[in-house]
């Protein structure tokens, strides 16, 4: 296995060899900001379901280790503008990520294919240079899809990391709308 690796390494050339770092650093990032990212929207929304449990039992208020709790203590009177700011703030502080898992699920597998364009390229002129067999060719064309392989698992996790993630942004966001109807169903009530 190091053999092979090595030998890789020898015949690549330094733009494939940089994509491939490329897109190694991306793997990494993405994998940092889905688990770091999934963990923080587990316990929020663990949080914010507590709270809306609380609510629903009849408590007088949101509870203190919700998102809205900050909004409503810092306002004199509970309106809908309020819990609009807070749901806007909410929503942003949730998604925050998504973008660059976004960016990265669309480009990887182009910046793979850049690998593979300029490994052929170098293939063909290694070809020209000397009599090129098909083993030559298989060879460096064989080589050269490792780069397009690599972007494209790369886009794979991306991609799915984002719609896990906007998922449960999205749930995240429910939760806290159904707290502030409930708040505010109960202030229009007179309850």
């Amino acid at each position: 296995m190091l053999d092979t690796l090595d030998l890789y390494y020898q015949n690549s050339t330094p733009i494939t060899l940089a994509v491939l770092a490329l897109l190694a650093l991306y793997f990494i990032t993405i994998n940092w900001i889905f688990f770091s990212k999934s963990i923080t929207l587990g316990r929020w929304s663990s949080k914010e379901s507590s709270s809306l449990e609380q609510l629903l039992m009849g408590a007088k208020s949101i509870a203190s280790s919700s998102y809205l709790h900050s909004f409503v203590k810092s306002s004199t009177a509970l309106t809908p503008s309020i819990f609009e700011l807070a749901l806007f703030a909410g929503t942003k502080e949730s998604t925050k990520g998504l973008s660059t898992l976004s960016i990265v699920a669309s480009t990887s597998p182009f910046i793979g294919l850049f690998g593979t364009v300029v490994s052929i390229l170098e293939t063909f002129s290694d070809i020209g240079k000397s009599s090129g067999t098909m083993a030559v060719i298989a060879a460096g064309v064989s080589d050269a899809l490792i780069a397009t392989a690599a972007g494209i698992f790369v886009a794979i996790f991306a991609y799915s990391y984002h719609q896990i993630l906007k998922r449960k942004a999205y749930e995240l966001t429910g939760l806290l709308k159904m707290q502030r109807d409930a708040v505010l169903s109960r202030e229009t009530s007179g309850g």
